[in-house]
């Protein structure tokens, strides 16, 4: 006797999942209006007009030209910079220590499986702004005062900053960007040709250290023989700080060592796992094709690990940009800290806030975006080498 098929199972009606908008867009709605009758009984009227405003403070750093007589906007667009530099610098920081802590976590080696353990289980369950407290007490109370500077040459190390000798940007020094572009050109040229001779004959040859010879010996040839002096500026101790050349705030390094430290320890994670998902006989095959141990790391694991972690990176990626907000807790001056004085300033926190979460939505969509498009191409690669 057969058994009639049990009935297919029916979907909910689409009026439900419109009701459900319907009730979302309706709350809002409540909300919003709401928020604006109480903003007009309080006799503020909700705008943006208060961005031309002159801003009256100053920042403890800044990668724009700004002082306390610019606008909101533009203290503002300071404090973006502050956290897109931040951001870049701790996701370079944190993607070089997690893949570094990852390869070690799963090494021969008993003494760096341990190394790797205990970072990654000692950051991984501390508090980020434990962290950054942590060492922001070390580094202030551990680094000499300014008087009493540790230098080596023109470099000076000090509870406030790290002083540094930069090249000074003027037209005169534009000569530097001839040499500097035409390295650059051949290094993508032999970049095209590494790549057409491993497609076509299946050889490797060594690009990395051929581009970073071009890139340096170029303008140190060029500088030789253009009589052009190279202008610098040199920090100098004037009466109370040291004034001229560059500088690198405590609150900024401290900020980037957490950043670093901590999605350090969860990128690390994520690689290890990501080796471990190698199938061991391609990693034993490889072995026994002679490769040596560094060419096993270089040409079997990494390639297949980088296509397995990406989704996973994109994650943490998106996390250390959001998480470069704990910044304010030790007065450096990026978007959050901006956005707060700006509030205490002129008592506009609904616009703030609004400003502040669309300017960190975009750069976590941006990041996340670029790391889709590298994910993309790295499987469309893949399914391309499988035909």
């Amino acid at each position: 006797m057969q058994h009639a098929p049990p009935p297919a199972r029916r979907s909910a009606p689409d009026w439900v999942g419109l009701a459900v908008v319907a009730a979302i867009l309706l709350s809002l709605t409540i909300l919003g209006g709401n928020i604006w009758l109480n903003m007009q009984a309080a006799g503020v009227t909700p705008g943006y007009g208060f961005l031309t405003q002159t801003a009256g403070f100053d920042l403890s750093e800044s990668l724009i030209r700004y002082d306390a007589g610019d606008s909101y906007g533009r203290v503002i667009l300071a404090g973006l910079l502050n956290t897109v530099f931040l951001g870049i610098c701790g996701l370079v920081l944190a993607t070089g220590l997690g893949v570094l802590m990852g390869l070690v976590s799963v090494s021969p080696s008993p003494a760096g499986r341990m190394i790797g353990l205990l970072y990654v289980e000692l950051f991984r369950n501390l508090p980020k702004i434990l962290v950054l407290l942590v060492l922001y007490v070390v580094a202030v109370r551990g680094l000499p005062p300014v008087r009493e500077a540790f230098s080596i040459g023109p470099l000076h190390l000090t509870n406030r900053s790290i002083y540094l000798p930069v090249i000074e940007t003027d037209v005169r020094q534009a000569w530097l960007l001839v040499p500097l572009a035409v390295a650059v050109a051949l290094s993508l040229l032999w970049l095209r040709r590494a790549r057409r001779i491993k497609r076509d004959k299946g050889k490797d040859i060594e690009v990395l250290p051929v581009i970073l010879a071009l890139i340096i010996s170029f303008p140190l040839i060029f500088g030789l023989l253009v009589d052009t002096p190279l202008m610098t500026s040199v920090p100098e101790f004037q009466r109370f700080d040291f004034e001229g050349g560059a500088r690198l705030s405590v609150q900024f390094l401290v900020v980037l060592g957490t950043l670093g430290l901590y999605h350090g320890a969860q990128i690390a994670e994520v690689v290890r796992g990501g080796i471990l998902a190698v199938p061991q006989g391609q990693i034993e095959a490889a072995r026994a094709l002679g490769l040596s141990p560094r060419h096993v790391t270089r040409f079997v694991i990494l390639p297949q690990v980088l296509r397995i972690v990406i989704p996973p990176m994109i994650n943490q990626y998106v996390n250390l940009i959001k998480n470069t907000s704990i910044a304010i807790a030790v007065g450096y001056s990026d978007l959050m800290s901006v956005s707060g004085t700006i509030i205490n300033q002129t008592f506009r926190p609904l616009e703030m806030m609004l400003i502040t979460m669309g300017l960190y939505l975009g750069l976590c969509l941006v990041a996340s975006s670029l790391m889709n498009r590298l994910n993309d191409r790295l499987r469309a690669r893949s399914a391309g080498g499988a035909r």
